[in-house]
C-alpha cells in the first residue's frame, strides 16, 4: 500500500494536496500487518516510511505536516509494539478527520464570501474550491463559474465536468490563454493552496498570470485551503514533470520547460481563507 502510494503520489495521479495528505496517512496503515520484536523497530520503519512518503512530493504542506504528525504523536511513546500499532491506528484516524474537517471549515468560510449571482473564475482542480461552491449552490445561491482548461494537463476538464453536476452553477470552461476574456465578466478569482510559505503563495502553474491579470481588471483574488498549507520553514520544491506532457515528439534544439507550479507573492492575493478564519 506504502509503495503504490507514493508511485501515485509521485505521478500526480491524485490531483488535491488534501487528498493526497489523507491518502498517504492511511497508507501507513500498513505497518499493522507487519512484524516487529521490539517498539524500536517499529518506530524506525515508521520514519522511514513516513519520510518516504514526506518526499514523495516536497511541494504539498498537507502531505508534509500530515507526516510529521504521525512522527510526532508517536515515537517515543509507545512501550510495546501492540501499543505501538493500537496509537498509530488511532493517530491515522485522528490525522486523516483533522486534515477533512480543515477542509470542510475552509470551504464552509469561503462559500459564505460566494453571493447570490455571483460570476467566479477558478483554476485547475481543487476540491476545497469546488466544496466552497457546492455549499453555496446547496444555500440557494444561483452562480456562473468559468474555469481554465489548465494545460499541459489539463486538470480543469475534471473540475468542468464536477461542476456541470452541481445545480444552481453555470459551468463555462475557456483555455487558459482566455482567462483575460472571463475575467471581464467576473466578480471574483477563487483559487485553492498548494501552500504559502515564507510570504509567497504556491498554486498549480497558470496561477500567477492570472492572478496578475485579475488585479489589472480590478477582480478580488480569494484563495482557500486548509491552514496545514501555510507553513513556516518550508522548502518548497517546484516539480517539472515530463516534456511529453507539452510536446509529444519532440523538436530538435528546443528545450521544453514543465514546471508544476507557480510562484505568486502572498500580498497580491485580496483574501486567504482557511479553516482558522479569514485573512484580509
Amino acid at each position: 500500500m506504502i509503495d503504490e502510494t507514493v508511485a501515485e503520489i509521485r505521478a500526480m495521479r491524485t490531483h488535491s494536496t488534501s487528498a493526497v495528505a489523507v491518502k498517504a496517512t492511511e497508507s501507513l496503515a500498513e505497518l499493522l500487518d507487519r512484524e516487529y520484536i521490539t517498539v524500536d523497530e517499529f518506530e524506525r520503519d515508521l520514519e522511514h516510511n513516513a519520510g518516504v512518503l514526506r518526499r514523495s512530493n516536497p511541494s504539498h504542506a498537507a502531505l508534509h505536516n500530515a507526516m510529521r504528525e504521525v512522527e510526532r504523536s508517536i515515537v517515543g511513546e509507545p512501550t510495546t509494539v501492540e501499543g505501538a500499532k493500537q496509537l498509530l491506528e488511532d493517530v491515522i484516524d485522528r490525522v486523516v478527520a483533522d486534515v477533512e474537517t480543515s477542509k470542510a471549515a475552509a470551504a464552509a468560510n469561503a462559500a459564505e464570501r460566494i453571493v447570490d449571482g455571483d460570476t467566479l473564475l477558478v483554476h485547475d482542480y481543487s476540491t476545497t474550491v469546488l466544496e466552497s461552491i457546492e455549499t453555496a449552490a446547496s444555500e440557494g445561491a444561483h452562480m456562473t463559474v468559468y474555469v481554465t482548461e489548465a494545460r499541459p494537463r489539463t486538470l480543469g476538464r475534471k473540475t468542468a465536468r464536477a461542476l456541470a453536476g452541481m445545480d444552481r452553477v453555470d459551468a463555462r470552461m475557456v483555455v487558459d490563454s482566455a482567462m483575460g476574456y472571463a475575467l471581464r465578466d467576473c466578480d471574483r478569482v477563487l483559487l485553492g493552496i498548494t501552500c504559502i510559505t515564507g510570504g509567497t503563495y504556491y498554486n498549480r502553474v497558470g496561477t500567477f498570470p492570472i492572478v496578475v491579470t485579475a488585479r489589472e481588471l480590478g477582480v478580488p483574488i480569494t484563495a482557500v485551503g486548509s491552514g496545514a498549507k501555510t507553513i513556516e520553514e518550508f522548502r518548497f520544491e517546484n516539480e517539472f514533470r515530463d516534456a511529453v506532457e507539452v510536446m509529444r515528439e519532440p523538436v530538435e534544439g528546443v528545450t521544453i520547460e514543465n514546471p508544476s507550479y507557480d510562484a505568486t507573492p502572498v500580498g497580491m492575493i485580496d483574501t486567504v481563507i482557511t479553516d482558522d478564519g479569514v485573512v484580509e
